[in-house]
């Protein structure tokens, strides 16, 4: 399960937009970047998608390949591939890891999501999310009352019930 991100910070964002990705997930993108060699910068993809999405979303690139595979496995003209098609290849900034492992998020992206002073992380499985702190706090209450459906002593594994007798290709 190298491959997946874990965790979540916030980081300052300079007046260039330029951010520093957590040292955990710099690893991950590294893992997952079959152009990637030790001493190089690692790739990733961040989506930006709808009008609708309130954070960036920055995919390694292993993970995005699976997406642009499945992608073009749809019948070519067909109402599902050219909507995948522009969220996953036009909505889409294509970009690489600094020097110093820091991100550039163009005034545009910045803007679209209400990204200013701070940028904040969360990590979502193979993926990881970018988000205002400001307007992710308000997503975390609706997270969190999802689970005021649950008694207290609640496990959240039982939701995997199934899935982990499952073997991959099943």
């Amino acid at each position: 399960m190298g491959r997946w991100f874990t965790g979540e910070s916030t980081h300052k964002v300079d007046a260039k937009g330029r951010v520093s990705i957590p040292a955990a997930y710099r690893r991950v993108l590294e893992e997952n970047d079959p152009e990637w060699i030790d001493g190089e910068n690692a790739n990733l993809v961040i989506v930006y998608g709808n009008h609708k999405m309130k954070y960036l979303e920055g995919y390694t690139m292993a993970a995005f390949g699976e997406i642009a595979d499945g992608i073009s496995r749809l019948p070519r003209g067909s109402r599902e591939r050219r909507l995948l098609e522009r969220y996953y290849s036009g909505l889409t900034l294509r970009t690489q890891v600094d020097d110093t492992g820091r991100l550039v998020l163009p005034p545009r992206l910045r803007e679209k999501v209400g990204i200013q002073r701070e940028a904040f992380f969360i990590a979502s499985g193979d993926t990881f999310q970018i988000w205002s702190p400001e307007v992710y706090a308000i997503e975390a209450e609706k997270f969190d009352a999802m689970f005021d459906e649950f008694d207290e002593d609640f496990d959240p594994l039982v939701l995997l019930e199934g899935a982990l007798a499952q073997t991959p290709g099943d």
